[in-house]
Formats: structure tokens, C-alpha cells, sequence
């Protein structure tokens, strides 16, 4: 009988592997990058998840470092957002595989709740939402932002279904 351990697969906003890198699999191409984990072999068991993708600050920046919507709290949650969703993809994932969201608002007030649940639903399932957190911050770390988002999600989709007698198709 195999006893297999949980893996924990961090992925970190601005930390991907550069352009022709490798993703899932392998080591980053650069030292001190992120290490990408593929335990599509390891046995899992019952309640335990094998990846868990961390995305942390992401925020209404092109990909050009421009600020998006500047004093526009709506356009910058839509921007940090659809940032969100690319690095989702990048690491192999969907908005609905997100768990936990994290939004942190400059100056916050309860009516910006709103501008930001409608910013949140192009991208997020109406039905069973991640569970979230707003937070209201005096500033962050770039003059002129609005708001940033962390996101966890957890990502079954990367590895293989494991058959009825809960062995994976490869044992």
C-alpha cells in the first residue's frame, strides 16, 4: 500500500518562469525562482488536496506597468481582476477554482462593496463565490492604486482522476 503526503504547489504573482520556461514539472530556469511541483503520481488521500495556488497583490497595472483607471476604484477592480484570472491560467487554473479572496481598498467605504462585487462577478460563479475578505488599508504600494487582491485556489485539474478502487491510472 502506498501512503502518499500532500504537496503544496506555491505560485507567487511576478514570480512565473520567464517566457519558454517550464511550468508544471520542473524546476524555474532561474535560481531563486519558484519550484513547480508535479506529484501526478503520489496517491492521495481522502481530504487532503495536492496543489494550492497562493496569487498575491494583484493590482490594476498593465502589462506595461501602467496604472488602469486612475481614480476609477470600478476600472482598476476590473483590471486587478483580469490580471488575476491571467495568472490563474498561467498556473493552470480558473476563477472558479479560487477559495479565498482577499481584496484590500484604499480609504475604503461600504458603497465601494458594491463596485467591486460587480467587477468580481465577470469573472467569479454567481453560484458558490469564493469566500472573501474585504479590507479597507490607508494606502498601497504604488501611488495612485485603489485596490489589490490575493487569491488562493485550489487546483484538482492538474492531476489525473484516480479510478474507482482509488488508485490513479498509472499504478
Amino acid at each position: 500500500m502506498k501512503i502518499a503526503m500532500a504537496v503544496i504547489a506555491v505560485l507567487v504573482a511576478g514570480c512565473l518562469p520567464p517566457a519558454g520556461g517550464r511550468a508544471m514539472g520542473g524546476p524555474a530556469s532561474e535560481p531563486g525562482g519558484p519550484r513547480y511541483i508535479n506529484p501526478g503520481t503520489l496517491a492521495a488521500l481522502d481530504g487532503f488536496t495536492h496543489a494550492t495556488i497562493y496569487v498575491s497583490g494583484e493590482v490594476a497595472l498593465d502589462s506595461t506597468g501602467q496604472l488602469v483607471g486612475p481614480g476609477d476604484l470600478r476600472a482598476q477592480a476590473r483590471q486587478a481582476f483580469a490580471n488575476l484570472a491571467q495568472v490563474l491560467r498561467i498556473a493552470g487554473a480558473v476563477p472558479s477554482d479560487v477559495t479565498k479572496l482577499s481584496i484590500y481598498v484604499v480609504n475604503y467605504r461600504p458603497a465601494d462593496f458594491d463596485l467591486i462585487r460587480e467587477a468580481g462577478g465577470e469573472f467569479f460563479p454567481q453560484r458558490n463565490p469564493p469566500a472573501g475578505l474585504v479590507l479597507g488599508v490607508q494606502s498601497l504600494p504604488k501611488e495612485g492604486l485603489l485596490v489589490a487582491i490575493d487569491a488562493i485556489a485550489v487546483t484538482r485539474g492538474l492531476f489525473p482522476e484516480r479510478r474507482p478502487d482509488g488508485r490513479y491510472p498509472r499504478d
